[in-house]
This record gives structure tokens, C-alpha cells and sequence, in this order.
């Protein structure tokens, strides 16, 4: 299976569905690298389209990449080795295929109603196609609807027990991989 993550940062909405461009987290690179690890993700887009930002992510990537750090904790060091960070989407879907020798499948999440695509059926779907596929996680308050709208597809949200539903994207990165390739 040929499965990538892009944590995209930028279109996305805040609370005040303005489209704007988020802040990286120590944490987002963290955990993401480590459960797309535990997954076997070939690599893990970081998106962002401000240099700051990228900087910011690269230090935090530079410091895990060293031997020291590779001694102090080898499991996070060899996590971080999925990072990839990237300007913009196009970028990343540019070196999937350049790695493929094929575009990947844009695979959208959401938590708001936007996905129909159930996870069992894209589950089989990934085990059965041989094709590559980009799960692309928003941040913020989600992808901007013109970004969702470039997936091929977009899986239905993760409901938890009530109406409330606004799990942290590492969280749902977790449920979403689990659900997908466990």
C-alpha cells in the first residue's frame, strides 16, 4: 500500500469561515509522524505556504534527524524521517508521483458532513487498487469547500457519541489511519 498524509495549513477556514492560513505545532509533527509510523505512511506532507512557518517545522525535523537525537530517542528520530515539508499541496502531489510514477488518489476528511465515502469501502479500495493515496487533514476549522472539492474522494466525518465534533487532527489522524489500515 502506497499511503501519504498532508497536514495542510493553508486554504483553510477559522471559526469565522474566513480562509486562512494556521500556525504549525510541535505536536501536529510529533504525533502525526509517529502514528503514520505505526501505520507504514511512506511520508508526511507538512503544508504550509509561509516561510516562517516552514522554518519553524524544519528546525523541530533537524533537531530529531541528528545522531544525538537518534540515540536519546530512536523511535521519534525514525518517526520524523516521514516529514516532508512542503509550500503547497501541488508540491507534495508532484513528488508522490514522481515516487509513483503516478498521481495518488486525493483522499479529503472532514468533520463536517461534507464525505460520503464510507471507511470500510475505502478500505477495500486501498488493499485492492495498487494506486497511491493522499489523505489530506485540515487544520483549523477544516479545508476551504474549493479544496475539498479537489479530492477524488471524501470520507464521511468520525462521529463520536453525541453532537459535538471537533476532535483535534492529530486525533482524527489516529482514528482515520486505524480505521483505514489496521
Amino acid at each position: 500500500m502506497s499511503i501519504y498524509l498532508a497536514l495542510l495549513h493553508y486554504p483553510v477556514y477559522n471559526k469565522r469561515h474566513e480562509v486562512v492560513s494556521t500556525c504549525i505545532t510541535g505536536f501536529d509533527l510529533h504525533d502525526i509522524a509517529r502514528t503514520a509510523a505505526t501505520f507504514g505512511v511512506k511520508k508526511y506532507y507538512v503544508v504550509n505556504p509561509m516561510p516562517a512557518q516552514r522554518e519553524f517545522a524544519a528546525r523541530i525535523v533537524d533537531f530529531w534527524g541528528d545522531e544525538e537525537s537518534m540515540e536519546f530517542n530512536w523511535t521519534r528520530a525514525e518517526a520524523f524521517k516521514l516529514i516532508s515539508i512542503k509550500e503547497n499541496l501541488e508540491e507534495a502531489v508532484a513528488e508522490i508521483e514522481k515516487i509513483e510514477g503516478q498521481k495518488p488518489v486525493l483522499v479529503g476528511t472532514s468533520a463536517k458532513p461534507n464525505g460520503t465515502e464510507k471507511f470500510e469501502n475505502l478500505r477495500l479500495e486501498i488493499e485492492n487498487s495498487g494506486r497511491p493515496y493522499l489523505i489530506m487533514l485540515g487544520t483549523g476549522w477544516g479545508m476551504t469547500d474549493e479544496l475539498l472539492a479537489r479530492a477524488d474522494i471524501v470520507l464521511e466525518p468520525i462521529k463520536g457519541t453525541d453532537d459535538y465534533n471537533h476532535l483535534p487532527v492529530r486525533s482524527a489522524n489516529a482514528i482515520i489511519l486505524d480505521r483505514l489500515l489496521s
